[in-house]
């Protein structure tokens, strides 16, 4: 499977890092292009190169990891997504209180925003270090809520989750999951680790 990036910052070289030591190949991404990467690029190793956002997009899964106000400018003009996995890590700032509760959830947004995407919603419930670091700790594995629509799609990504060393646990659809996964959510930075019924880290 390849893998991609939408956005190379925090998160993405935290996400690619994990991928790496899990034998894959990432490319990465950004608005600034591919020369602005060469030092991340270094940095990560060989199994990681940079390219153009199109390039990058035209990977089996995706990751979206730009600020959400660039959201839509960063998904515009790309390639055909023809069923291929888009792994939604954006975060939209709290809503007011008085907001429709029938109001699309932010993943939802981006699944409008990429027609053909099998939308997953993952790592936004985490701050950057959490990510980052080694998942797997002496007391059990971080635990990663993932959402999304398409149960394939979510299959792939709990899989792929659980190869690099996260406890993935399914939220639901990205409606109702992406609700609470959201900030302000009941699962918006929750910090947690997962143990086998043994007590023995999984």
């Amino acid at each position: 499977m390849r893998f991609g990036t939408i956005g190379a910052g925090t998160v993405a070289q935290a996400v690619a890092a994990h991928l790496v030591r899990a034998g894959h190949t990432v490319t990465l991404s950004n608005s600034r292009g591919p020369d602005s990467l060469r030092d991340v690029v270094a940095r990560l190793g060989s199994s990681v190169r940079a390219a153009p956002v199109e390039d990058a997009a035209r990977a089996d899964m995706v990751f979206l990891t730009v600020p959400w106000p660039r959201v839509g400018d960063a998904l515009a003009g790309l390639p055909p997504w023809d069923g291929r996995i888009l792994v939604d890590t954006t975060n939209r700032m709290p809503e007011s209180a008085d907001v429709d509760p029938g109001a699309a959830t932010p993943s939802e947004l981006v699944a409008a925003l990429a027609p053909g995407a099998r939308v997953v919603k993952a790592f936004n419930t985490l701050y950057a270090r959490y990510i980052a670091a080694d998942p797997r700790h002496p007391e059990g594995r971080q635990l990663l809520f993932h959402a999304g629509d398409d149960t394939a799609a979510k299959a792939t990504f709990h899989e792929l989750a659980d190869r690099i060393g996260f406890a993935p646990v399914d939220a639901g659809p990205l409606r109702d999951g992406g609700r609470l996964m959201q900030v302000g959510g009941p699962l918006s930075a929750l910090h947690a680790l997962r143990q086998d019924p043994d007590g023995e880290a999984w």
